[in-house]
C-alpha cells in the first residue's frame, strides 16, 4: 500500500489527565522543547506526502484552530463537535472528509521519533487491505518515557493482536498512531462512542493487527510527563525525526 493521501488527527479531548495546563490550553498544542505536540505529527505527515489532514476539534477548539490556520501544509480541514464524540464517534464523524479509502489516524499528543525508516511509511507498507480493517502502530512497554501501564495488546506471530485481559500484563502499549478503514465504522453506533468498541470487532473477526515501532516514542500523559519527557529529548533524543 502506498502512503494514504489522506489522514486524520483526534484533537478534541480535553486532556483531563494534564490538568491544569490543560485548563486554558488544548492538549495537542502542549508544548515540547518550544513546540506543541501536534506539530510534530503534522510535520510527519507533511514529510510523507499526505495532502489531506482532517483534525476534530471540541475542548478550546477556537485556541486549536487559530493555532493550524497558520500552517500552510498540509491542508487542514476542521471537523468541530458540537459535543464531545470520543474517538470513535469523532473519526465517524470526519468520514465524509476522509473518503472511502484507508486513512492513517493519529492522537493529536502522540509524539515519535522515527527508526530506521519513517514510521507512517513503514505503518503503510505493513497494511494489508485483504486482511485488515485496523492496523496499530505499538511499542514495547518498558521503553517509554512516562509510559506506567500494564500494556494495551499482546502481539501474535501473525500481527493480529488481542486486547489486554484484566489482571493481565502485556507487552506493547498502543501509540496512537494507526491506519484505519472506512469499512470498520459500518454498524458504529451514533454519537459519542470510543474506537476500542471497534477495535474489539476487528478483533472478533481477525482483522485487527499490529505493527511495532522501531523508534521512539513519548508517552504525556500527566503534568510531571512533559519535563520527562523534556529532558529525554535533550539527553540524546534528536528533535530531528528522519
Amino acid at each position: 500500500m502506498s502512503l494514504p493521501m489522506k489522514a486524520m488527527i483526534l484533537a478534541a479531548g480535553e486532556g483531563r489527565r494534564l490538568r491544569p495546563i490543560t485548563d486554558t490550553l488544548p492538549k495537542p498544542l502542549v508544548p515540547i522543547c518550544g513546540r506543541p505536540l501536534i506539530d510534530y505529527a503534522l510535520d510527519r505527515m507533511e514529510e510523507a506526502g499526505i495532502g489531506t489532514v482532517v483534525v476534530n476539534s471540541w475542548w478550546k477548539a477556537e485556541v486549536l484552530e487559530a493555532h493550524l490556520a497558520q500552517r500552510n501544509s498540509p491542508d487542514i480541514k476542521i471537523s468541530r463537535e458540537a459535543e464531545l464524540l470520543e474517538t470513535g464517534g469523532g473519526v465517524k464523524n470526519a468520514l465524509p472528509l476522509l473518503g472511502k479509502d484507508a486513512f492513517i489516524a493519529v492522537n493529536g499528543d502522540s509524539l515519535w521519533v522515527n527508526g530506521l525508516s519513517p514510521a507512517l511509511a513503514r505503518l503503510a507498507a505493513f497494511w494489508d487491505d485483504e486482511r485488515m480493517d485496523a492496523l496499530l502502530m505499538l511499542f514495547p512497554t518498558y521503553g517509554a518515557p512516562g509510559y506506567r501501564g500494564p500494556g494495551d495488546f499482546f502481539l501474535h506471530p501473525d500481527t493480529s493482536i488481542r486486547r489486554r485481559k484484566e489482571h493481565e500484563i502485556v507487552p506493547f502499549a498502543y501509540m496512537g498512531v494507526q491506519i484505519l478503514h472506512p469499512r470498520l465504522f459500518e454498524g458504529a453506533p451514533e454519537g459519542p462512542f470510543s474506537l476500542n468498541i471497534l477495535y474489539d470487532k476487528a478483533a472478533e473477526a481477525g482483522r485487527l493487527h499490529g505493527m511495532v515501532h522501531d523508534g521512539m516514542w513519548y508517552h504525556v500523559s500527566i503534568p510531571e510527563d512533559v519535563a520527562e519527557t523534556e529532558t529525554a529529548f535533550l539527553a540524546g533524543h534528536t528533535l530531528k525525526m528522519v
